[in-house]
């Protein structure tokens, strides 16, 4: 399910590498991991002092390091904080290439919803076996999200659950975002779901409510639209899919690509 790579652009990125750190042999003398880590923090926070940093470590390539941002994707800087390379970096091993950037998102995305507690979402369970389960960034006046919640049935027909989580598209302001408040305050909140997903009038209500938190969750592991659908092991669909693709997915042989080649 992840992206998988172009064999000539994959072939050039490598070589690319294998071309910039023999060029910098000093690199690989580095012994202290605390002074390229203050480099490269000094370096980003005076060049860009909007990037929103989580983490700053060793990557797997001996003087490299591996900046993780806030949304799971990250750039990889030389330990004398000269040298910056944007995007996600490959692994080759003997099935093929590994994306090791997404497989790292979709690892931030498993810990973060697992954390969620499935009372703060607004869940449609299978009446029978639960055999998978689908988490969905969600907005309720979003169409292809309406276009999916229609499928509901179906979907929990074939053994998926379906969790919602807020992520109204306008931010946490206008109309939307108070219809969602308004959703997950509802006594029944399935029913004022499936109402407003059809355009149904949401009665004004308001309570200790999850919406900004699940916002800021969306934006925190990669969220850029909805829907946006998320599955246990972290992989991320953008985009409304068919339920019967989505099932493909789940059960079927492409659900086991694990992103290589």
């Amino acid at each position: 399910m992840n992206q998988r790579l172009n064999i000539r652009s994959s072939s050039v990125f490598l070589l690319w590498i294998c071309a910039l750190f023999a060029a910098l042999p000093g690199l690989a003398q580095q012994q202290d991991d605390s002074a390229p880590v203050a480099r490269i923090r000094e370096l980003l926070n005076r060049t860009q002092p909007d990037m929103r940093i989580a983490a700053i470590k060793a990557g797997p390539i001996k003087g490299l390091y591996d900046v993780q941002l806030q949304g799971g994707h990250s750039i990889y800087v030389s330990a004398d904080a000269k040298y910056l390379i944007p995007g996600d970096l490959y692994q080759a091993d003997s099935d093929g290439l590994v994306n090791l950037g997404e497989k790292h998102r979709d690892q931030l995305r498993h810990d973060k919803i697992a954390a969620v507690d499935e009372k703060d979402m607004i869940v449609f369970a299978p009446k029978g076996q639960r055999k998978a389960t689908i988490t969905v960034f969600t907005d309720v006046d979003c169409p292809y999200c309406r276009k999916l919640h229609g499928e509901i049935d179906q979907l929990n027909a074939l053994g998926i659950a379906v969790r919602y989580l807020a992520y109204p598209r306008t931010g946490l302001k206008g109309e939307t975002y108070r219809k969602m408040i308004s959703t997950w305050c509802a006594d029944d909140r399935k029913a004022m779901f499936t109402s407003a997903k059809r355009d149904g009038i949401v009665p004004v209500k308001d309570c200790d409510n999850p919406v900004d938190a699940q916002f800021e969750l969306g934006q925190d592991v990669g969220v850029t639209g909805t829907p946006a659908i998320v599955f246990d092991d972290g992989t991320l669909l953008p985009g409304y899919v068919p339920a019967a693709t989505l099932a493909g997915y789940l059960f079927g042989d492409e659900a086991k690509a694990g992103g290589r080649l």
